[in-house]
């Protein structure tokens, strides 16, 4: 995996760094439960004219009632998307790094100390709610714990963010 991440409090790390960064701050305080979080969000613009479009993936961890320490990636494409296609893209997007991130934290922090959630950025209200069985269905198919909003904050606020 050649993604690099920004963190606010440590600055652009890559891949391997990033889960250090998630062992260490779950060693910082091993009493307290932990999610483990990915989600994506996009925004459409038009620079002279020309459509771009930005998907942000983030990886969260939260101290259950302690906080948390989040990181993001940024990738920019030069086309326009429809609404089903950008969801799915970035269901795609939390789908692919979950396959690179959990079989790597799994060998340094114990599964016991954390769950794992992927959050997508659909819901009950607005136009994304054609789409929450399908994206639900295929995030649970691929074998993780999905939320939609409101709940589905790591994409919906943190991603969001950073759009």
């Amino acid at each position: 995996m050649e993604n690099t991440f920004l963190s606010p409090t440590k600055g652009l790390i890559k891949f391997d760094q990033l889960i250090n960064e998630i062992r260490d701050f779950i060693q910082e305080d091993s009493q307290s439960f932990y999610s483990v979080i990915i989600g994506s969000d996009s925004q459409t613009k038009k620079i002279n004219g020309q459509p771009e479009i930005d998907f942000v993936t983030a990886v969260v961890v939260h101290r259950k009632g302690k906080g948390a320490r989040y990181f993001w990636t940024k990738e920019r494409e030069h086309r326009m998307y429809v609404l089903q296609e950008k969801i799915r893209q970035e269901t795609a997007m939390s789908v692919e790094l979950a396959g690179h991130l959990v079989p790597e934290l799994r060998k340094v922090v114990p599964v016991s100390t954390y769950d794992f959630e992927i959050h997508v950025d659909v819901g009950p209200v607005g136009p994304t709610r054609e789409m929450i069985k399908e994206v639900v269905g295929w995030v649970t198919g691929m074998g993780y714990t999905v939320k939609t909003k409101p709940d589905s904050y790591g994409a919906s606020s943190v991603a969001d963010k950073y759009t």
